[in-house]
């Protein structure tokens, strides 16, 4: 069923095999079910703020830093970047409605899928544009011994931040890993293109608003409609994985 996937990420990139050793998770949309309060929080602190914003936007949107956000919509709104102080206020605006809302919950079989992670042997990281606090605080809570600070990459660490592989770079860097030795788990189109042009096999889990095929232009490698989805199909994909070398198909 995936070795097709497979064996066409090999040979576009000129790899024998897949060795993975580590997983890096996307945190918004993947781990939480968060986006949905995202989405309301950017429309209302952008409409508050003058710009004309769609909760879909958020989606399309999704994984890039606040800051980039908000200048995307200043210079198709005012043709301009919005100054520091300008960009803080908005965030900040963001970042309290964000927080009036319930807290979020993590997605069916998202701890059953982090500790088969653990249980194969794979070390689970984390690389997110998120800066919520409400959200990374929680990490130890709902998937309790299982994420280490030291492999976690976040709105606070990159410059650029998603589409560029800057996160995803540094999340290689930071796991000591070469890109055929990773897999990422995204949600969002931006955050595939990160993962691609960072070389690695990407998993799309499509747990918002969006059509499939938005996430396979992106770049997706294989695409699961849940995290359920995906973790029942890990034992699977990760003896696919471990299989499929960069020979021609028969």
């Amino acid at each position: 069923m995936f070795e097709t996937h497979i064996k066409k990420y090999l040979t576009s990139h000129s790899y024998s095999n897949l060795s993975p050793k580590a997983v890096l998770f996307d945190m918004d949309g993947v781990l939480f079910n968060s986006m949905p309060y995202h989405a309301k929080a950017w429309c209302s602190a952008l409409h508050k703020n003058g710009l004309q914003f769609e909760e879909k936007e958020a989606y399309l949107n999704e994984g890039r830093t606040g800051a980039s956000t908000i200048n995307i919509i200043a210079q198709r709104q005012y043709g301009r970047d919005f100054s520091d102080k300008e960009i803080k206020k908005i965030y900040q605006d963001k970042c309290d409605v964000f927080n009036t809302f319930p807290l979020a919950k993590p997605f069916d079989g998202g701890l059953d899928l982090v500790h088969q992670v653990k249980q194969s042997g794979l070390t689970p990281m984390i690389v997110t544009g998120s800066g919520q606090k409400s959200l990374l605080g929680r990490l130890e809570e709902n998937y309790p011994g299982l994420f280490k600070q030291e492999l976690m990459v976040t709105a606070f660490d990159v410059k650029i931040g998603k589409p560029h592989p800057e996160p995803y770079l540094m999340g290689l860097r930071k796991g000591d890993l070469k890109p055929e030795e990773a897999i990422v788990v995204e949600n969002a189109p931006l955050g595939i293109q990160s993962s691609v042009a960072a070389g690695i096999f990407t998993i799309a889990l499509n747990t918002g608003e969006l059509e499939d095929n938005v996430l396979w232009e992106a770049g997706a490698n294989i695409l699961f409609p849940s995290m359920r989805a995906f973790c029942d199909s890990w034992e699977e994909l990760l003896t696919t994985f471990l299989s499929t070398t960069n020979r021609v198909v028969e």
